[in-house]
């Protein structure tokens, strides 16, 4: 009875933080689902109509992130008054994200669509929750769509590996995904780095990961599931956008990603990335990498992360 008991106070210590934000959402939509009958509203989710409902799920998110992770948002000033596709690193569990939305919505009065993965829009009983915030898959005519209409998009090229096999060390796993810039250069528009400090000390994954590793590339499903909740301090970070420039060369652009702190000469840059995809991308994965090293501590220490939640003096 006693190790029964050890057993399943260890699951709730673990677990009720997540399992807690996942009865949110589901009880969101619930709500949304009757705010639709009741209204009868038949609007395209993405309209201004709905914009009252969007403002109270945006509040009660905004006061979850102030008194569970005394939530921070800074450079908000760097994001154009136009479209634009912003590029962050995702942690095991993209909390941190639902709250730049909420506090974007809050203060700005703007949408940002999120691109999000294919496994998501299979999830049962939240289709009306997605459409209302924005959520879309990532093909890339619905991007330019969006981009076009003067939206923010989103993207973590990271995706669902980074949130379930990266650590406490904030390795961006982006593999060879350069989609995003191609979009971008597309619609010519800025890319925009942001990051939220200690997203991987909130919420982590469990370290042995080689069958679950094994199970995601075989299936891409996210089997492995995450841990944690402590109230530990976020603070999320919007970097300087990085311009489309037709006229840039490739020298040129290898000084911008050379100031960002990269050791490499523009002439090896040149000679190694002359694709303006390549160019583009690589220099995004820079500055999200730039963030993370600026303000993060790595490898990431929970009880440091706790600390900072407490502390009055640094804000």
């Amino acid at each position: 009875l006693i190790i029964a008991s050890l057993t399943i106070s260890a699951i709730l210590v673990f677990f009720i933080v997540p399992l807690t934000i996942v009865f949110f959402i589901y009880l969101t939509n619930f709500l949304l689902l009757i705010y639709q009958r009741n209204n009868e509203l038949k609007a395209d989710p993405l309209s201004d109509v709905w914009n009252s409902v969007r403002k109270t799920i945006a509040s009660f998110w905004d006061i979850y992130a102030r008194i569970w992770h005394g939530y921070e948002l800074h450079g908000v000033k760097n994001l154009p008054e136009g479209p634009g596709i912003l590029v962050y690193y995702h942690g095991a569990i993209p909390i941190d994200y639902l709250y730049f939305l909420s506090r974007l919505f809050l203060w700005k009065k703007r949408l940002c669509l999120s691109v999000a993965d294919h496994f998501v829009f299979r999830l049962p009983g939240l289709k009306l929750l997605l459409g209302v915030t924005g959520v879309i898959p990532g093909r890339r005519e619905e991007c330019l769509v969006a981009l076009k209409n003067g939206y923010l998009v989103s993207i973590s090229p990271g995706g669902v590996r980074e949130a379930l096999f990266s650590d406490e060390s904030y390795q961006l796993m982006w593999g060879n995904r350069k989609g995003f810039a191609q979009v971008a250069l597309e619609a010519k528009v800025p890319i925009i780095p942001m990051y939220t400090q200690n997203v991987r000390e909130g919420y982590r994954m469990f370290k042995e990961r080689r069958f679950f590793r094994q199970l995601y590339e075989s299936t891409r499903l996210p089997f492995t599931p995450p841990y944690g909740g402590l109230p530990v301090k976020f603070r999320t970070y919007i970097g300087k956008p990085i311009p489309y420039d037709p006229n840039i060369t490739a020298e040129e652009l290898a000084e911008k990603v050379s100031s960002l702190s990269l050791q490499y000469s523009a002439m090896y840059f040149a000679l190694y990335y002359r694709c303006s995809k390549f160019l583009f991308s690589f220099q995004t994965k820079t500055a999200v990498q730039a963030l993370i090293s600026k303000h993060q501590t790595i490898p990431g220490n929970i009880w440091k992360a706790l600390l900072e939640r407490f502390d009055k003096r640094r804000k």
